[in-house]
């Protein structure tokens, strides 16, 4: 909202939230002409653990994309805890060793590189 007239093409990416969550989010954000300039990348609570999983990666590919074409983009992760969850259990299901809490130890290194791509 805070964008409007920056010339800025915003990406919000929901991770795991529920479906009403993110279609209050997109209201309001049609209510102040928002939607104009943003684009919503939603991975639900109901999906797949690996859509969850590729969603911030395709919310920021669509921000690469626009830096490359001489344009400003915000990429908004909403929110990378349920990225976790989502990436420990298909760790789980391929068997790999867990780390603390159970998380792989790798997953505070995607952490890092999604938000360096971003």
């Amino acid at each position: 909202i805070n964008q409007k007239g920056q010339d800025v093409i915003c990406i919000y990416v929901a991770i795991g939230q529920k479906q009403s969550t993110v279609a209050q989010v997109v209201k309001k954000l049609e209510e102040y002409g928002a939607m104009d300039y943003t684009i919503v990348v939603n991975a639900g609570a109901s999906d797949a653990a690996a859509l969850q999983y590729l969603a911030p990666y395709a919310g920021v590919t669509m921000g690469e994309y626009f830096r490359d074409n001489s344009r400003h983009a915000l990429i908004i992760y909403d929110d990378l805890s349920k990225h976790a969850v989502a990436y420990r259990e298909m760790s789980l299901i391929l068997r790999r060793p867990p780390g603390r809490e159970a998380y792989p130890g790798d997953v505070f290194y995607l952490h890092s590189r999604l938000l360096e791509r971003a």
